[in-house]
């Protein structure tokens, strides 16, 4: 087996750590076929106009980007991925929080409780209206997709509908984020785990956590922004890195 440099380190501050919340980035969920968005195959890399789909302020004003958008929710590869050995292995390891960036609940699906999960940009399986705030299964919106609405209206109010995740000139939902800089400020370990740290204020949680005098543990395929502020740095496959670090030792 290839030595992985920090792993042993990692794995050590893991054992030894009480409270460990895991923040999640798009890197855990590649290996379930979700591609990343910014990796070297990621769908921007790939495809910059795509990047206009998740900026709201495109997202209103231009029929022709929701339209493109419904289309691509409907063949979105989380409808039929399955989580992979990342998220059971974190499933695992119970961390008192798993404080997400990703949209696909494989967390939930790989058998972690749904109210340690903090979706902090929200799900692919629900559509908001942007003008009344009602919310629906996406399922049912999606039918209506499929039946010949290219640009569904909300049902309540007529008024613009998307998926309810939080686009690029979107608020976060605020007392989610106060609720993951509580759980990351009682921890006494931050594991990043996926996450380019490159979006903000999810990645500001890497400050919160050092602040607050918890180890940070940094598993990612690239260098990231704050690898300077970990106590130890992965690179590697999480769906290899991540069983190993979380292993019990015998």
């Amino acid at each position: 087996m290839t030595t992985v440099p920090g792993l042993g380190e990692a794995r050590s501050l893991v054992t030894g750590a009480g409270r460990i919340v895991a923040l999640t980035g798009a890197g855990i969920s590649t290996d379930s076929g979700i591609p990343d968005f910014r990796g070297p195959q990621g769908l921007w890399t790939r495809d910059p106009t795509a990047e206009k789909m998740s900026n709201l302020q495109a997202y209103r004003s231009s029929r022709e980007v929701r339209e493109r958008t419904w289309q691509a929710r409907l063949v979105h590869p989380g409808w039929d991925a399955t989580p992979n050995a990342a998220h059971y292995a974190l499933e695992r390891l119970s961390p008192t929080h798993i404080v997400t960036q990703n949209i696909d609940r494989l967390h939930q699906k790989a058998g972690s409780p749904p109210e340690q999960v903090l979706e902090l940009h929200g799900t692919m399986f629900e559509s908001v209206c942007l003008s009344c705030d009602d919310h629906r299964d996406m399922r049912s919106t999606l039918e209506r997709v499929r039946a010949g609405e290219t640009d569904p209206p909300c049902l309540l109010c007529g008024g613009i509908l998307k998926s309810a995740t939080v686009s690029f000139g979107q608020h976060l939902d605020q007392n989610l984020l106060r609720a993951a800089r509580a759980a990351v400020a009682a921890s006494d370990l931050l594991l990043v785990a996926g996450s380019s740290l490159s979006v903000q204020p999810a990645a500001s949680l890497v400050s919160v956590a050092s602040r607050a005098g918890a180890a940070v543990v940094i598993c990612n395929g690239t260098e990231t922004p704050y690898d300077s502020m970990a106590t130890a740095v992965v690179r590697g496959p999480l769906s290899e890195t991540l069983p190993t670090l979380t292993a019990p030792r015998i």
